[in-house]
């Protein structure tokens, strides 16, 4: 299955997840640090929802929650 919202077209982004150590300065200390960087992905909210079609019918297929909120489409 491929991450991709059959309506609005998202899909996954790469990103960062940072880890920082040491008390900040706000709080009285030096500052934090950067101690490593590790890779990560962000994965669109993707549910799999019955579609009424054009000709009728109906069809299963994944769609993002944001598109199915916002009403783009019609559940059979």
């Amino acid at each position: 299955m491929a991450r991709i919202c059959a309506i609005t077209g998202k899909g996954p982004v790469k990103g960062n997840r940072i880890n920082r150590k040491g008390q900040s300065k706000k709080s009285g200390g030096i500052g934090t640090h950067v101690t490593s960087i590790t890779k990560r992905k962000f994965r669109p909210n993707l549910q799999r929802v019955r579609v009424k079609t054009a000709n009728g019918g109906t069809k299963r297929i994944w769609v993002s929650v944001k598109a199915i909120k916002a009403g783009l489409i019609e559940k059979a």
